[in-house]
């Protein structure tokens, strides 16, 4: 305090450098559509969610397991990561499991980066990547997409320094649905050094039907790469949280050491279990998803004739500077859509009703409102 009793300017607390770091965006909600346009029933199509509701079995879990919310979870997560390792293939020693694969994502990155290491990625692509690197104190080296929307991987093998540590590779990438074929993905491989680890993030692989689209989980073999997966997207527990990391055992190992302790709460961890008890079903989920993903592509092209061809549950319109219109012209007519300013925009593929209502708008929307 000053003579004069006034407060001095307050101490800075926090780091400066966070002042030019985005924040996280996630979807629009219909309570935003309610709350600020008097809309009262919105469709969303924003978050990459799967329509179809839990997975028989995974309310039940959560409910007996909230049973015992007093008592501390399973660490270790041991039951969840031998399920994972039975059916993956894989040895439970090669699994880490977090709080979606965002959080490993990060984890990876305070694994594997000092301060002033480099992370290199495809750019636009998943947007957490730059927030994740930014608060690990390394550096990120974004590669801008080729003009089909998907990974330069030459580009990116040329972005690799001697302060590289990490690349990050999306396939599908997100928010484009490109994807890589199999020759391309291993030329890559090969191409970077031993001593850089390379990530595939596999989010939306159970929504993949082209089998050229290698499955990443067949390279961990190699001891600098690790995979990325989710079960928020094809298997239902996008409110549960819950990702998990394939690697050989010492990259595993060493993620474990920086995974925040009891990171899968109980009732995740019990969710998870009985979601993987219903493969069937997800499989079944996932070919409704693809066919109308095929479907929506078709009338969308009438419209946008660039769209990429998706390999994930979206897709990906290439609006540019009209993002923004088009995102608030479908938010007037009720459907909740993904703007990115000045790239373009992402529709989750919903349910054949909630796709038709999207449609129903673009018409109008792309024709009058961003002059198509």
């Amino acid at each position: 305090m000053t003579d004069t009793g006034r407060r001095e300017p307050p101490i800075r607390l926090t780091r400066a450098d966070l002042d030019a770091l985005p924040n996280y965006v996630p979807g629009r909600s219909p309570a935003d559509l309610a709350r600020e346009l008097g809309i009262p029933e919105a469709i969303k199509l924003a978050s990459n969610e799967v329509p179809y509701g839990p997975l028989p079995g995974v309310v039940e879990a959560i409910a007996e397991a909230a049973a015992g919310s007093h008592r501390y979870p399973d660490m270790g997560v041991v039951a969840l990561h031998s399920a994972l390792a039975e059916r993956y293939g894989v040895t439970p020693e090669q699994i880490v499991t977090g709080c979606g694969s965002v959080a490993l994502a990060e984890h990876l990155v305070r694994a594997t980066c000092l301060p002033g290491d480099e992370v290199v990625y495809s750019w636009r692509s998943f947007e957490a990547y730059p927030i994740v690197v930014a608060t690990s104190g390394a550096t990120s080296v974004p590669v801008p997409n080729l003009p089909d929307h998907g990974h330069d991987l030459a580009a990116m093998a040329a972005a690799v320094t001697d302060r590289t540590r990490m690349v990050v590779v999306c396939n599908p990438n997100n928010p484009t649905g490109t994807f890589l074929r199999r020759p391309e993905l291993e030329r890559f491989l090969d191409a970077v050094p031993d001593d850089v680890l390379v990530v595939i993030d596999e989010a939306y692989r159970e929504f993949v039907t082209d089998p050229e689209v290698p499955d990443g989980l067949g390279y961990v073999d190699r001891p600098n790469v690790a995979v990325l997966r989710t079960l928020s997207k094809a298997w239902g527990l996008a409110g549960m949280r819950v990702g998990f990391m394939v690697a050989q055992p010492a990259v595993a190992a060493a993620v474990r050491k920086v995974v925040t302790p009891f990171s899968i709460n109980a009732p995740a961890q019990a969710a998870a279990l009985a979601a993987l008890a219903q493969a069937d079903e997800v499989e079944r989920r996932c070919a409704l998803v693809v066919a109308e993903r095929d479907r929506v592509t078709e009338a969308l092209r009438a419209f946008v004739p660039d769209l990429p061809t998706s390999q994930g549950n979206f897709v990906w319109l290439p609006l540019g500077e009209g993002a923004i219109t088009f995102a608030k012209a479908c938010e007037a007519r009720g459907v909740i859509v993904r703007p990115f300013p000045g790239d373009g925009v992402r529709m989750t593929i919903g349910t054949p009703a909630e796709n038709d209502a999207f449609l129903a708008v673009v018409e109008s929307a792309l024709s009058k409102e961003i002059g198509r």
